[in-house]
């Protein structure tokens, strides 16, 4: 017996709404309106991806991170002010998996975004079809990135596990947080900081909240005489 034509049509929908929501809903957001359109174009081939709004790299991105109710954030970082925004929605809406496009190959840029929550990474070199694949990891709990960006993170995890000291012991320094340390002391703001060795604000940022944690103080301006005091133990 063939089904009223009613109860085909509403089996078909509600095939549609199961699809609808069991595809991945992302946020584009890209400073360059030509690269964010086209990338949104290419995910229109996805099957298991929507693409439900984009924005540029401004406050433009939290508010629509909140309106659109994406699952997976995209941001380009490899434009200026790109990794901040990252790390700002990272903070903002941690149920929301945020992956850095473009990531540059710098240590202390990629640990930034670490730091922040990111959730996946995709360098420049890679392809387009690597995007997708870092989208549908990342909705799934997964972390998704390149060789080198895992030797990168694995280093820093290992790095941290050395310098961790016994209790009431000082922790070390890093070569990077002795530094800032020495810059801070020269009465550099972090903006100065960060123009003096090529990095973000942010990458600033979390390196001095590393330092005033493992040097025990609450002000920056008091880092240098601690570091000072910690090196004589």
């Amino acid at each position: 017996m063939i089904p009223p034509m009613a109860d085909l049509v509403e089996d078909a929908d509600a095939l549609a709404a199961r699809a609808g929501a069991a595809r991945i809903r992302v946020l584009i957001v890209a400073d360059v309106r030509l690269y964010r359109d086209g990338l949104a174009r290419a995910f229109k081939h996805e099957d298991d991806v929507e693409v439900v709004a984009t924005a540029a790299v401004t406050e433009e991105a939290l508010a629509r991170a909140t309106e659109c109710d994406a699952k997976v954030i995209l941001v380009d970082v490899g434009t200026n002010g790109g990794g901040a925004v990252a790390c700002a929605l990272a903070g903002a809406a941690p149920a929301v998996k945020v992956i850095a496009l473009a990531v540059r190959e710098v240590e202390d840029e990629v640990l930034a975004l670490a730091e922040a929550g990111v959730a996946g990474y995709v360098t420049r070199e890679q392809s387009l079809t690597e995007v997708f694949d870092a989208v549908r990891s990342v909705a799934a709990g997964e972390t998704l990135c390149s060789p080198w960006l895992a030797a990168t993170l694995l280093r820093h995890v290992a790095e941290l596990a050395r310098h961790r000291a016994p209790t009431g012991a000082p922790a070390r320094l890093t070569e990077r947080e002795q530094e800032i340390v020495a810059l801070i002391d020269q009465r550099m703001s972090n903006k100065e900081i960060a123009s003096r060795l090529r990095i973000e604000v942010p990458t600033v940022k979390n390196h001095v909240h590393n330092i005033l944690e493992k040097l025990n103080v609450s002000r920056r301006v008091d880092a240098p005489a601690a570091a000072r005091g910690a090196s004589r133990i």
